[in-house]
């Protein structure tokens, strides 16, 4: 299985891409694994939150592959402790999925296609972060995840 990680719009602070970049490199000796950032839709604010939503969604879904695994990063998503989100990794990998698919949507969250073709949400947390952050968070607890079920120091039970 390999783990595709997917953004809209770069990630400016050059201090929060290092320490993405850290972990992506670490990540990596576990499994395949890819960070792919789609650029900011242009001209945005001459449209509305809908039309925004739509224009990322259509770009999203020329990322996807039909027999991909979608799972969206959303406040209404379940939540996992890191030890209950290494079995939820562990479980994908058993489940002979090809490529797992995380998505961080843009500022209005995601387009309705997008939500229809997703299997299932996930929640980082009931707070709200900025889009930048929740890169470096959700490769960090990939990352944790995988020292977890290699039973490696990285994570303090």
């Amino acid at each position: 299985m390999k783990i595709k990680l997917i953004a809209i719009g770069k990630t400016d602070e050059q201090a929060l891409q290092q320490l993405i970049t850290k972990y992506e490199n670490r990540l990596k000796h576990y499994i395949g694994f890819e960070l792919f950032v789609i650029p900011d839709v242009k001209k945005s604010k001459y449209l509305s939150e809908k039309q925004q939503k739509e224009k990322e969604g259509e770009l999203l879904e020329k990322q996807l592959q039909t027999s991909d695994y979608v799972v969206l990063l959303d406040e209404n998503g379940k939540q996992f402790d890191s030890v209950g989100f290494s079995f939820y990794l562990q479980k994908k990998m058993n489940s002979g999925a090809k490529q797992l698919v995380f998505i961080i949507g843009g500022p209005y969250g995601f387009s309705e296609a997008i939500y229809k073709r997703a299997n299932e949400k996930i929640a980082l947390s009931k707070m709200t972060f900025s889009h930048q952050m929740v890169r470096l968070f959700v490769v960090e607890q990939i990352y944790r995840g995988f020292t977890i079920l290699k039973n490696e120091p990285y994570h303090h039970r």
